[in-house]
């Protein structure tokens, strides 16, 4: 095979994630939007269904996680960023979008016009965020605008805490305009990467265990949520307060070295 054909490591973590993506999709048609257009299948089977397309998206963001890591350790393909990007957007960008299309369609007719407005928005916001990405070269160690796998996440969070309809569509949308602003996150190395793995892995325990109706499922998914939003939130707030020291701070160097 010649080079450029040769999948390394890195790339097979990376075909996984998008592998994971398209099943989520499969997921939320077969098991939640038929159940619901059929009149089929009890709520159960609709909330294990729901629950395994997170799952997997949840999924497809650790292997996001671990295919740059190894891509770094080891070697990258040529077809490595294209292949990244690609699978993003499957992932972090249809499935999530699909999410919020047919949560609008089950949560009444009167309402899917605007939920495919959302879901419109949210999958532009991800394509405009990572062709963002290959163009523009920030400072190491930081991404411009939300990362994609953390704003699927985050929209996902906010359809299953089952909030009003209006509330809903407002917090999506700000989640869409965080993916293509110029806020800056942290990228996930080090101890960060750890922390992020741990919390991926504790959402996952939570959703089995609402997709199983255990004792305080709910309750814990919904708390779970909350806090992604939370961190999607404070995060930001960081960055900004981070952004107005560091002007501050030049300001007053300036102001030093421009005194006799």
């Amino acid at each position: 095979m010649s080079l450029s054909m040769r999948l390394s490591i890195a790339d097979t973590l990376t075909l996984l994630n998008a592998t994971c993506g398209f099943l989520a999709v499969y997921f939320t048609t077969t098991g939640v939007l038929i159940p619901h257009l059929t009149n089929s299948g009890d709520a159960g089977v609709v909330r294990n269904n729901a629950a395994t397309a997170v799952l997997l998206m949840l999924l497809a963001s650790v292997f996001d996680l671990f295919d740059g890591l190894v891509a770094r350790k080891l070697r990258a393909s040529p077809m490595g960023a294209e292949l990244d990007n690609l699978s993003d957007l499957i992932s972090f960008g249809l499935a999530p979008a699909y999410f919020v299309l047919v949560w609008g369609m089950v949560v009444g007719d009167v309402h899917e016009p605007l939920s495919a407005l959302a879901a419109t928005v949210v999958l532009l916001a991800v394509v405009l965020r990572l062709a963002r990405f290959s163009c523009v070269t920030m400072p190491d160690g930081v991404f411009q605008g939300m990362p994609s796998p953390f704003g699927a996440l985050t929209v996902v969070s906010i359809v299953l805490l089952e909030l009003p309809f209006t509330p809903t569509l407002l917090a999506i949308g700000g989640v869409a305009w965080l993916m293509v602003s110029r806020v800056e996150y942290p990228k996930p190395r080090g101890t960060l990467a750890v922390a992020m793995l741990s919390w991926i892995v504790l959402s996952m325990a939570l959703l089995t265990a609402w997709a199983f109706d255990a004792p305080g499922g709910l309750l814990m998914l919904q708390t779970a949520c909350s806090l992604q939003l939370v961190l999607g939130a404070v995060i930001p707030l960081f960055a900004m307060c981070r952004r107005v020291y560091a002007f501050r701070d030049n300001r007053r160097e300036a102001r030093a070295g421009a005194q006799p």
